[in-house]
């Protein structure tokens, strides 16, 4: 059986941890060996890179890379890999910043960013996509420029655009669990 990973895109505090969880404690009921990459923007911070507003060319590139390596990694040992935020995520961040900040990458940055997402988003078996709800209060600890937020849910859904990525929207609640559960099995199966 090939391992098969899954991906929830989306700006903080939309529900992707709380997905990712619930569809964890399903397949490992089932009997799947699951592993879970998750956001690895704090350990870019600790290894000095810039985040939020401060993302760069360097600092993204060095996030999708180390995001690509861990889910590398969690596939030695899993049926499923679950991704909470994949590459994509890492650009709508990035551009979101360069917004911000009224500054642009250079094209062959941005070819390059783009091209490495085009290519690793093909590893993906299942992309899912939240959707940002204005009224869903922020997560303890996160980012509270709410401007932000929406900038990036906004660049977001560009990157997913710029990719042609087909993708699920994310419906919270028992029935899009299984809902995935079923597209799991399916790949799994294949």
């Amino acid at each position: 059986m090939a391992t098969i990973k899954l991906g929830i895109a989306g700006t903080h505090s939309t529900g992707k941890s709380t997905l990712v969880s619930q569809l964890e404690t399903l397949l490992v009921d089932r009997g799947l060996r699951v592993k879970r990459v998750a956001d690895v923007a704090t350990e870019a911070l600790k290894a000095g890179f810039p985040i939020l507003r401060d993302h760069t060319f360097e600092s993204t590139l060095w996030i999708m890379s180390r995001g690509v390596s861990r889910e590398l990694e969690a596939g030695l040992e899993a049926d499923v890999v679950l991704v909470d935020r994949p590459i994509m995520d890492a650009l709508a961040y990035l551009f979101a910043a360069l917004a911000y900040r009224g500054t642009t990458l250079s094209q062959e940055q941005s070819e390059y960013l783009l091209d490495l997402a085009r290519h690793h988003s093909r590893t993906y078996a299942v992309i899912c996509k939240t959707v940002l709800d204005s009224s869903i209060p922020l997560g303890p600890g996160r980012d509270e420029d709410l401007a932000f937020r929406s900038s990036v849910a906004s660049q977001l859904n560009s990157v997913f655009s710029k990719l042609s990525l087909s993708h699920r929207v994310v419906v919270p609640g028992p029935a899009f669990i299984d809902l995935l559960s079923g597209d799991i099995g399916a790949a799994l199966s294949s």
